[in-house]
């Protein structure tokens, strides 16, 4: 328990009749970088509020480094937030920003200049130390924010959504700031963010919430390439989905047929139980796009389809195809800038490894995520 610094065991928050948080179950190492990812509404946010201290679980408990915090006032647990407005205040300098909670607690005035000073150097602000908010950029507040939160040394940092105001080119350079930041100090970093990128980029582990509940939880490679359930493989990247039906398996390799007919060969250890009716998935950048009068590679998946559209995005095209029962399929195919791109309205192949191939359990609508994001 001694290299866990949060744990949530079966912890459930309640909003009246609305439950935002149902009988979560959580452990996070201690210096991790832990996301957890999902659409509005999810209860990450919550979840997050909950371990800060700023709402009291309605069943549960939350302890924090071994300690049960759950009923803990949010001064008295040594944690930090860093929200998405940044909360600084405007009348000070950013020395006296990042000084307030050091001062708070009476630490010696040159113990303040020291850690102040190298909190700065930390998130590469050194000679800022007279400006005042106003004079700063988004992404340089956000930097003064961090340094604010870390300056104090909690054992786990909150960040809320903290890149959320950001153009999109300074919140990538902050995604791997915040990395690089979070490897040196060594701190457990706790991030909420409906970005999958962001959490892809950063994490050392993710939980994918949905309705209050963790659907996966795991590095993001292995959420990414075997998705568990069908609103994670929607939610974490494009993926392209098909009904079939589970019809032999020899060990090793399992066969699905599609409803059109097509078999598609799965790796055995792909299959979550005994469930017949399945989803099959592979993901766009895993598909090769041939014409279909070539001859098909030996053990590879193959299904045909119709070329409706073909984009080009810089670093790749985009290729979106009428696949069985006029399913819309999605190809990403890298630009080498030699290959030949096909015509709409043209017949195409789609071929790809059994290997690359996930199999999922077909769940409710998901209307609600899709209107959330």
């Amino acid at each position: 328990m001694a290299d866990i610094d949060v744990r949530m065991d079966q912890v459930s928050k309640q909003f009246a009749e609305v439950t935002a948080v149902d009988e979560l179950t959580l452990e996070i190492d201690r210096g991790e970088f832990f996301s957890l990812l999902g659409p509005s509404g999810c209860g990450k946010t919550t979840t997050l509020r909950m371990i800060g201290g700023f709402e009291e679980p309605s069943r549960g408990r939350i302890y924090l480094g071994g300690k049960d915090v759950t009923t803990m006032a949010p001064y008295r647990r040594n944690v930090n937030t860093v929200f998405q407005s940044y909360a600084l205040f405007p009348h000070l300098t950013v020395f006296d920003n990042v000084a307030f909670g050091l001062r708070r607690k009476k630490v010696q005035k040159t113990e303040v200049g020291r850690r102040v000073g190298d909190a700065l150097r930390l998130v590469d602000l050194p000679g800022f130390e007279r400006r005042k908010p106003s004079q700063l950029s988004g992404g340089q507040q956000q930097r003064v924010a961090l340094a604010r939160a870390l300056v104090n040394e909690p054992q786990v940092l909150l960040l809320d959504e903290p890149l959320g105001a950001l153009d999109l080119k300074l919140r990538k350079q902050m995604q791997l700031e915040l990395k690089r930041i979070q490897n040196e100090v060594g701190i457990t970093f706790l991030y909420v963010t409906h970005d999958q990128d962001e959490a892809m980029t950063m994490s050392n582990r993710i939980a994918v919430m949905r309705h209050g509940r963790i659907e996966q939880i795991g590095a993001p490679e292995d959420v990414y390439e075997a998705p568990a359930t069908e609103f994670v493989a929607g939610f974490l990247g494009a993926s392209n989905l098909l009904d079939g039906e589970v019809k032999d398996s020899d060990g090793s390799r399992a066969t699905i047929r599609l409803r059109t007919g097509d078999a598609i060969t799965v790796p055995a250890e792909r299959l979550d139980g005994p469930e017949r009716k399945v989803k099959v998935g592979v993901r766009p950048e895993k598909i090769k796009l041939e014409q279909d009068s070539e001859p098909l590679a030996g053990g590879w998946n193959a299904i045909e389809g119709t070329l409706r559209m073909a984009t080009y995005v810089g670093v790749s095209h985009q290729f979106t195809i009428d696949g069985p029962g006029d399913r819309p399929l999605t190809v990403y195919a890298q630009n080498l800038g030699a290959e030949t791109i096909p015509a709409p309205g043209q017949r195409v192949r789609l071929v790809w490894r059994p290997e690359h191939t996930f199999v999922v359990r077909p769940s409710e609508p998901l209307a609600d995520w899709e209107e959330e994001t």
